[in-house]
């Protein structure tokens, strides 16, 4: 320990003494944002278009974010981007068994529990999933900037996404807000 007692006044101090605080200020700031650009990196000019919090029974469960190209006005025939950060814990379980329950109420079922459960990881407050589709066959996923899996099923792009924006979801106020209506 004495050795490098000695050694350590001799090194060479960066010039730049602010940058390493700076680059890890940005780092603490910005994690949602740097993780999320991993899957918007698959649309074309990803904007903002519209966000909203989702709701039940008056406590917020997870705040989402619509990402177009270009923030453009929400089409069914472009590919788009959703990320949903939570606001409590959550189970795998109850992520699979609500996305297929809900998949069923709004008459867009499929059969993709398998896919979902490859899909869907457990998620604690603070946690990203975020869903980009490609094409209306595909919808790829992303955990915390992690891709988890890709999900592919004939028109899987609107049966699932058809949870959160479709003309049918559990509630209009949310599905307006988060499409920029």
């Amino acid at each position: 320990m004495a050795f490098l007692q000695k050694i350590r006044p001799s090194l060479p101090r960066p010039k730049y003494k602010f940058l390493r605080p700076a680059l890890l200020s940005l780092c603490l700031l910005t994690p949602g944002g740097l993780a999320a650009s991993s899957g918007l990196n698959e649309l074309d000019n990803p904007q903002l278009r519209g966000t909203a919090t989702f709701r039940y029974l008056g406590l917020p469960l997870y705040d989402a974010q619509l990402f177009t190209p270009g923030g453009s006005a929400f089409s069914w025939n472009q590919d788009f981007g959703l990320q949903l950060q939570y606001r409590r814990n959550v189970s795998q379980k109850a992520l699979v068994n609500s996305t297929l329950d809900e998949m069923q109420r709004i008459g867009r079922a499929a059969p993709v529990r398998d896919q979902l459960q490859v899909c869907f990881k457990a998620v604690k407050k603070g946690d990203r999933y975020l869903a980009v589709s490609e094409g209306p066959n595909k919808v790829s996923f992303w955990l915390n900037g992690r891709k988890t899996c890709t999900m592919s099923y004939p028109g899987i792009k609107r049966s699932f996404m058809s949870v959160f924006l479709g003309e049918n979801t559990r509630s209009a106020a949310f599905t307006q807000r988060l499409r920029g209506q």
